[in-house]
């Protein structure tokens, strides 16, 4: 469980799109979009759990703060996500069911919100987590929900990254490389250069990996 777990650092997620600052609410998720950034590519792997935990506790604030908006809950559910990447175990699983759950709330409200970044961040969780007895993985659901996000965001750096990771982990590496090459080719977004250059380091150890896969 622990193994599955681990390195379940989501960048919905983990894939949430750029969030344009207007007002107090959109503010306060545009400094836990930020937080999360550092966090998860600048900040030492000793330190991150202990981060994210607490990054947990401001992003729920601010979710709780703005009822009826699907942004929030969105990335409330990103920083649980990775919080339970750096955790691991059966404390992990309950996290990403917290997880699970504020995503399928954000999309009740507005699933095209933040590009569909809630659609793909749930799709995540499905191919990540262990399948039924332990938990609710399941990967034709996962499938559905990523191409829902593609739909929504085709160009965007991270649906293609996720669709491009699912399909090498469904061991089909020739269908994988196009979708992480576009992860590559996505136009950069405004004020995530941290999140943007990560994502492009991902993806490029993703297409070695799936080129050493196709080699005779």
């Amino acid at each position: 469980m622990k193994q599955v777990l681990q390195g379940f650092v989501l960048g919905a997620a983990m894939a949430a799109a750029q969030w344009v600052s207007a007002g107090p609410i959109e503010d306060g998720v545009a400094e836990v979009q930020r937080e999360w950034e550092v966090i998860k590519y600048q900040t030492p792997a000793k330190e991150r759990e202990k981060r994210f935990e607490a990054l947990a506790s401001k992003a729920h604030q601010f979710s709780e703060a703005s009822p009826g908006r699907s942004e929030p809950l969105v990335w409330e559910g990103i920083v649980m996500s990775s919080w339970a990447g750096e955790k691991g175990g059966l404390g992990a699983l309950g996290l990403v069911k917290d997880a699970k759950v504020l995503y399928e709330r954000a999309l009740r409200i507005a699933p095209e919100a933040l590009e569909g970044s809630a659609y793909n961040s749930l799709g995540v969780l499905y191919y990540k987590v262990p399948g039924w007895p332990l938990g609710f993985g399941d990967k034709k659901k996962a499938d559905e929900l990523l191409q829902s996000a593609l739909k929504l965001n085709p160009k965007g750096i991270d649906p293609n990254y996720f669709y491009g990771e699912f399909l090498l982990e469904q061991k089909k590496p020739a269908e994988a490389i196009p979708y992480l090459e576009r992860a590559l080719q996505a136009p950069a977004r405004p004020g995530r250069q941290i999140a943007d250059a990560g994502r492009r380091e991902e993806a490029r150890a993703l297409i070695d990996k799936a080129r050493a896969q196709l080699a005779p």
